[in-house]
């Protein structure tokens, strides 16, 4: 009886250990927000969105899609760095993969429209 206690508790255990996997991959992300806000410059704007673009491109989170408010701040950054066009479209996308986002989204969009 003993044996059969100790080995049900020892695979609850094991079990207890197993990893799952993230819901989102975010990458680099806290580091090159961070060293985007401290520094502001240039290299710090094309590390962020090459790390936005390595978010959306490649999700291997359990959930596999873009991580809420990815797309609307990559968004905001692109008309902050004067691509409208795009900027619109990653904010649309925003709304289009997390509807609860449009009120907020919304605003933004106006005001950029003249």
């Amino acid at each position: 009886m003993k044996k059969i206690t100790f080995t049900i508790l020892a695979a609850l255990c094991l079990a207890s250990c197993a990893t799952q996997r993230p819901l989102y991959s975010w990458y680099n992300y806290n580091t090159t927000s961070y060293s985007y806000l401290k520094n502001a410059d240039e290299k710090s704007t094309q590390e962020l969105i090459e790390t936005y673009q390595k978010i959306i491109e490649k999700q291997k989170g359990s959930r596999n899609v873009v991580p809420p408010g990815i797309y609307a701040d990559y968004g905001f950054l692109l008309l902050q760095a004067n691509k409208p066009e795009e900027g619109k479209a990653m904010l649309l996308q925003e709304i289009a993969l997390y509807p609860e986002s449009k009120v907020f989204i919304d605003r933004i969009l106006k005001m950029i429209e003249p």
